[in-house]
């Protein structure tokens, strides 16, 4: 005899930058001195990176030069400089991500921490916080195909690669920005999950599909073990 399986959401995907770290900035900062590198004006540009914050960074340039090798020129020092940045102690956790992090995987949660960054970067920043083993799994764009938000790829990579839940229903996900919302969206996650902490506020999130907005993911817990009731 064939039972239901639960709908509990078992598997959370975390986003990173804005989510579940604080980074006072960096991006926007990194991105200027990338332009600067390659001999462009970071303000004629920063409208269009505030708008696209959550998308994997790669394609972000290929927009703004239009031009593959220019693209990669600037991907790369914008990598560079950001991991300057981190290494330099300029992020932090956002207060209680750490926690709700364990606080999810001792409720019997699997949980995934997605970035738009590169693989080099990503692991920059986990290393600076601490962070190498906190989550279950941790995905870039690379590790998905190569595209990054806003498409589904990165959530739907955790879903294939832990084999925690049975369906995409049994999703939650979790981000600061729009893009992060039509990921989870796209990608049929049964719970998509904004936060404030970050580039964009409520009225963004819920219009790109936010079923709840919190304060911040320290509230995440919270929310699941309501929802699993």
């Amino acid at each position: 005899m064939t039972t239901m399986k639960t709908t509990r959401a078992n598997l959370v995907v975390l986003d990173m930058a804005g989510t579940t770290v604080a980074d006072g900035g960096l991006v926007e900062q990194a991105f200027a001195a990338a332009a600067e590198r390659l001999g462009e004006d970071p303000a004629s540009m920063i409208d269009y990176v505030r708008a696209t914050m959550g998308e994997s960074k790669i394609s972000v340039f290929r927009h703004l030069f239009g031009d593959e090798a220019r693209a990669r020129a600037a991907n790369a020092a914008f990598e560079d400089a950001y991991g300057e940045l981190v290494d330099g102690g300029r992020i932090a956790p956002i207060p209680g991500a750490r926690e709700a992090v364990e606080e999810l995987r001792g409720q019997g949660r699997t949980v995934v921490l997605t970035t738009g960054f590169a693989r080099t970067t990503q692991d920059a920043i986990l290393g600076a916080l601490g962070w190498q083993d906190l989550a279950d799994l941790t995905l870039c764009p690379a590790d998905a195909g190569g595209r990054g938000r806003p498409y589904p790829d990165m959530v739907l990579a955790a879903f294939l690669r832990t084999g925690a839940v049975d369906g995409v229903q049994q999703i939650a996900v979790a981000g600061d920005t729009s893009y992060d919302m039509l990921s989870g969206v796209r990608s049929g996650a049964g719970i998509v999950v904004g936060v404030l902490t970050g580039a964009h506020d409520k009225q963004q999130l819920q219009t790109h599909g936010a079923t709840h907005v919190l304060g911040s993911v320290a509230e995440l817990p919270g929310l699941l073990a309501g929802a699993d009731r």
